[in-house]
């Protein structure tokens, strides 16, 4: 499915480049606006990432990332420094749909494990950020992309493969906030390697051709951030796309 996605500083739309904070770049639409015409349009889960909270889980989290939940229950994927129980609970006692799980991945994977047997497999989702080297080695990045780990993307899938995991979001980091399009050859090859995930790609929308590409390799869910800011075509747009690329694929 198309997933779109906000990203929030200091209660505020912006988008990143590459994962950047000193490259970031706002924008002046209404939170709330802009989340209930996706939800008009289609959109069956929305991403929210709280990204002051991804650089540092100990910064208190806005309350604003609360009243979303609230006000648009069933709907929300939020991401962003969540590495407690207590966190996830509260979050999905007020409605979230899904809670995306970053840095605590590589920082306590049995915990991590622990989680998704508990509370489901359609309910945690794990975020996966990476560099790739010129040698092709995945390298997983945490703590809002600024810290760069050894850890190979593979090697952590198949830990998390052990408990089922169902939703994994994996984002090349060089092609986020880019709109130089997704970075195809390596959702091919995960979705090869790994065809019982649900994979959610991120990172380089810049048209619907793009949509259309990843769809055909396999890839489940698409979040798609930046190209909807900038008009580069409309979630209405996207998501027609998206159900006529199933629509082909059942022919």
């Amino acid at each position: 499915m198309i997933i779109p996605s906000i990203d929030i500083i200091n209660n505020k739309i912006v988008r990143l480049y590459q994962g950047d904070y000193g490259l970031v770049k706002y924008y002046h639409d209404d939170i709330y606006n802009i989340l209930s015409k996706y939800i008009f349009y289609g959109s069956k889960v929305i991403h929210i990432v709280d990204l002051d909270s991804a650089r540092s889980s100990e910064k208190k989290r806005s309350k604003i990332f609360y009243k979303i939940i609230n006000t648009f229950k069933n709907f929300i994927q939020i991401a962003g420094g969540i590495c407690t129980e207590k966190e996830i609970e509260y979050f999905l006692s007020i409605g979230a749909k899904r809670i995306v799980i970053g840095s605590a991945v590589i920082n306590n994977i049995k915990k991590v494990k622990n989680w998704i047997q508990y509370y489901g497999n359609d309910y945690i989702v794990a975020a996966l950020d990476i560099r790739i080297t010129e040698k092709n080695i995945k390298n997983v990045c945490i703590h809002g992309w600024e810290t760069k780990t050894n850890i190979q993307l593979e090697d952590v899938l198949y830990d998390l493969s052990s408990v089922n995991i169902k939703h994994v979001l994996c984002t090349d980091i060089s092609r986020d906030g880019t709109l130089m399009g997704p970075n195809l050859d390596l959702y091919q090859d995960l979705v090869a390697q790994f065809p019982s995930i649900h994979f959610q790609s991120s990172g380089g929308i810049c048209q619907l051709s793009d949509i259309e590409k990843l769809k055909k390799i396999g890839v489940r869910d698409i979040i798609i951030g930046k190209s909807l800011l900038e008009k580069k075509f409309t979630i209405l747009e996207a998501v027609q796309c998206w159900q006529k690329g199933s629509f082909l694929a059942s022919m």
